[in-house]
């Protein structure tokens, strides 16, 4: 298409600027809107939309929060911005008052690209115009510490294009085209005198209108008739101009009518009737109202066709309102809040460790009825950078590992975050395995949802990624899902690096860090991973479960899966029997049941044996018979060469055992 020639430019999109957020990363955090959401404030972007354009700070919004920054300067830039109108308010009321009179820039600017605009498009967009003096003098009015920063990002630009060769000249162009008084009818209309043509159709209307008016009053005097209350004179129907009077008058004159006028219509509401001169006068106006409206027609094509090579303007001063819209929305937002959200600090993704102090999940705070909780987390490189979560069901584990990805994602968007303290060092990429659900359309299970998911993680995650797994080998057999989860827990930490928040009911997994706690090293040479656990209050007597929502350093070895059962009203026979089940598998070690002292453990749990440094000793030595046995290269031996080689194996891991009773028990 030749109209479009030149109309558009080729430029560099580096999507190596923006941190990576796949669907399911997305979907975990709950960065947008679902359609079975019944409350806007359960997605991030619902909560945080506090925009007053139409529509252009809310797509802008859409995008941040697609796309969070890579780079500390531009965020720390977004968070100086936020910072200004969190500290000003009386500005940052002033300009949201006047943004929410600005109409869709961008959308009316595309319109007028695409020639598919109306006068009423350039008018809206000439609404909009004159509000933009107003903004940029209650920007000036802003004298704090970023005075520099606003003047670079918004005044400068604002005032090239509110000058006598932008705006004020689009301005000017339509005051003097358009007939402004006509909106308040809702006409948009061509003033008449913008083109003398249309100011001669224009008075020949006027004129015209003048002697039917004259003619009417004639007639209402020669019939002996009121005029406008019983005679009336009606424009624009079938017939042109008539006269109407009711069925009640008309045979006071109907011999009048029969000799001087011309009959039209008969109906209930009254008699239609014309005169020679009448039809004369209407046929003219109708011919000259005809003219006035093609040259109308034709003016505001003129109007619109100029209008559009202000495109220019229009685009980047909606992408520069567009800005204001969401920052001024941020500060909104975080002084809104009922515990306001603070400044994060922001380092380098190879310096810097990530510490949220009284971390809260924005979404779960900002709900009526939830006195959140709130809980620090420290990840810190070679100490805590890989964290191992247990704890209660409902306890909270899911919405703490969630919260530390929703609160890194909105630093680097750069908004405050809701937190009494925070530095952040930048992310490139999150990956987050939360949640279970079938595809069974595209025929994939719950565990192989689960397992793909797992998978993109561990090909895309580098050690500048941050990593949230939840209940990871849940969708297969306990030892399957327990082999899979701590195969993948020392993948990430010796491979991969990054810092992870694993949430588990694997409680076997917390021996990953008894080395490290110790500082010792290990077979796996497994640095830099901690335990932290919900914590829950049960009472002595009537062992009721208390969640207690705080995350504190340290493993749990229990779930309480069966007291949210009680929760849940299960029958008493079903939570006996399930007490019991659960006492009879719970480990290797033999079981003590205790079922008549609450303040020593809750239900019929078994009493562990072994103390964890016995655990993690055996189970280290277990799992290097277990790897030795594996790379035994089977296909290169006869079945009495491979006898051998096990059977010293077994010798050797006999002798260790002797020393060790949780792995005698094991064997």
């Amino acid at each position: 298409d030749e109209s479009n020639y030149g109309n558009f430019a080729i430029k560099q999109y580096n999507l190596g600027s923006f941190m990576r957020l796949d669907s399911a990363a997305m979907r975990a955090l709950n960065v947008m809107e679902s359609k079975t959401d019944a409350n806007k404030n359960f997605s991030l972007f619902g909560l945080m939309n506090r925009t007053c354009t139409a529509g252009m700070g809310k797509r802008l919004l859409h995008m941040w929060l697609k796309q969070p920054l890579l780079d500390v300067n531009e965020i720390n830039a977004r968070l100086d911005l936020v910072q200004a109108f969190v500290e000003d308010v009386e500005v940052r009321q002033d300009l949201r008052q006047h943004l929410k009179r600005i109409s869709d820039i961008e959308r009316l600017t595309r319109n007028l690209q695409r020639k598919r605009a109306g006068l009423h498009h350039v008018v809206k967009l000439y609404q909009s115009s004159i509000r933009v003096p107003y903004i940029k003098g209650a920007l000036e009015r802003y004298n704090g510490q970023f005075s520099a920063l606003i003047n670079e990002r918004f005044l400068e630009p604002l005032g090239i294009w509110t000058d006598n060769d932008h705006l004020n000249k689009f301005i000017a162009l339509v005051e003097t085209s358009v007939d402004l008084d006509q909106l308040e009818n809702g006409e948009y209309m061509i003033s008449s005198g913008y083109d003398p043509r249309l100011l001669e159709l224009k008075d020949e209307q006027e004129s015209l209108e003048r002697q039917i008016d004259s003619l009417h009053k004639q007639i209402a005097d020669d019939l002996d008739l009121a005029a406008d209350k019983v005679l009336k004179l009606e424009k624009g129907t079938q017939f042109g101009h008539v006269f109407r009077i009711t069925k009640k008058e008309e045979p006071k004159i109907r011999k009048k009518l029969t000799t001087q006028f011309i009959v039209l219509e008969t109906r209930k509401d009254g008699v239609k009737f014309t005169n020679s001169k009448l039809k004369k006068l209407g046929d003219q106006y109708q011919r000259i109202l005809e003219e006035y409206k093609s040259c109308q027609k034709e003016l505001v094509q003129r109007v619109v066709q100029t209008a559009a090579t202000f495109s220019e303007v229009f685009e980047s001063l909606g992408a520069l309102l567009s800005e204001l819209d969401v920052l001024l929305g941020f500060a909104d937002i975080a002084t809104s809040c009922p515990t306001p959200y603070t400044r994060p600090e922001i380092t380098p993704s190879d310096v810097g460790d990530i510490i949220l102090e009284g971390s809260r999940h924005p979404c779960v705070e900002a709900q009526d009825w939830v006195n959140f909780i709130p809980n620090d987390c420290k990840l810190v490189r070679g100490k805590s950078w890989f964290q191992i979560i247990t704890g209660p069901n409902m306890g909270g584990k899911s919405t703490f590992i969630r919260q530390v990805g929703v609160n890194i994602l909105m630093a680097q968007v750069g908004s405050f975050i809701p937190c009494d303290k925070a530095s952040i060092s930048i992310r490139d990429c999150i990956f987050a395995r939360v949640g279970a659900g079938d595809c069974q359309l595209r025929g994939v299970s719950t565990f192989m949802q689960e397992m793909l998911e797992t998978a993109s993680i561990l090909k895309g995650a580098t050690e500048k990624s941050l990593i949230i797994i939840d209940e990871l080998g849940r969708g297969t057999s306990t030892y399957d899902g327990f082999g899979l989860a701590w195969a993948i827990c020392e993948h990430i930490v010796d491979v991969i690096k990054a810092p992870t928040l694993f949430a588990t009911h694997f409680h076997e997994l917390t021996a990953l860090a008894h080395d490290n706690e110790r500082g010792e090293p290990s077979h796996t040479k497994i640095t830099g991973v901690a335990n932290y656990h919900v914590s829950a209050h049960i009472d002595s007597s009537s062992r009721k479960l208390t969640m207690l929502y705080k995350v504190e350093p340290g493993a749990c070895d229990q779930s309480f899966g069966i007291h949210v059962a009680e929760f849940a009203n299960f029958p008493e026979t079903v939570v006996s029997l399930a007490r019991e089940k659960a006492a009879e598998l719970e480990d290797f070690s033999p079981a003590t049941v205790i079922a008549d002292d609450p303040a020593k453990e809750v239900g019929l749990k078994r009493k562990r044996e072994f103390d964890p440094d016995t655990v993690s000793q055996g189970a280290a030595r277990a799992h290097k018979f277990l790897k030795e046995f594996a790379e035994l290269p089977l296909d290169q031996m006869d079945l009495k060469q491979a006898l051998q080689h096990v059977s010293k194996m077994k010798r050797d891991l006999e002798k260790d055992a002797e020393n060790c009773q949780w792995l005698k028990q094991f064997l």
